[in-house]
């Protein structure tokens, strides 16, 4: 027998609320928010006092956010990458209790130094995987760290890596002296 609160959710499916709904309402908070920080429409001032033009950006969020749920797919990867995002934060919460439980009340914090530096690089490397499984490029990236690929793909790269270390050395210069006397 299915309970009251799994038809709740079953129906909140078959209305489109999960596919639809949430996903415009993340999209369109998300978009807003930035607009709103950066200030890319200006401001405008009333009384004395500078406001954000909060017409435009909400319109423009408004219509981003209806953009991203017209596209079946994109909705998938954001279902997909906030799903397992959740997973990451709730894996890394889990970790800081589990270090938690093996400090004495008064001591300094497990992430400092080089550790915070550590758990952000592992936390950035997930979130990549997850957006790299969520893109469907999962299979080609194994794939090619197995060596499976063409020798095109592999060639690519290295040219790529090539010109990039050969810009990174013609930009960096050499430091300037002070060439006056004291």
């Amino acid at each position: 027998m299915v309970s009251a609160f799994r038809g709740v959710i079953e129906f909140f499916q078959d209305i489109g609320l999960y596919d639809v709904v949430l996903p415009f309402l993340l999209v369109f908070t998300i978009v807003f928010a930035i607009l709103e920080k950066t200030r890319v429409f200006g401001m405008e001032t009333i009384d004395g006092k500078q406001y954000t033009k909060k017409n435009l950006n909400s319109i423009t969020a408004f219509v981003l956010a209806f953009f991203v749920i017209a596209s079946s797919k994109l909705v998938e990867i954001i279902t997909t990458v906030s799903s397992y995002t959740v997973i990451l934060l709730l894996l890394s919460i889990l970790f800081l209790l589990l270090v938690g439980s093996f400090m004495k009340e008064g001591e300094g914090g497990f992430l400092t130094g080089n550790w915070n530096y550590f758990f952000m690089i592992i936390m950035f490397i997930g979130i990549a995987l997850i957006f790299i499984y969520a893109l469907g490029w999962w299979d080609t990236l194994w794939a090619f760290f197995q060596f499976q690929t063409g020798g095109e793909v592999v060639g690519s790269i290295i040219l790529i890596a090539i010109i990039v270390l050969f810009i990174w050395y013609i930009v960096k210069g050499e430091p300037h002296k002070d060439t006056t006397k004291k």
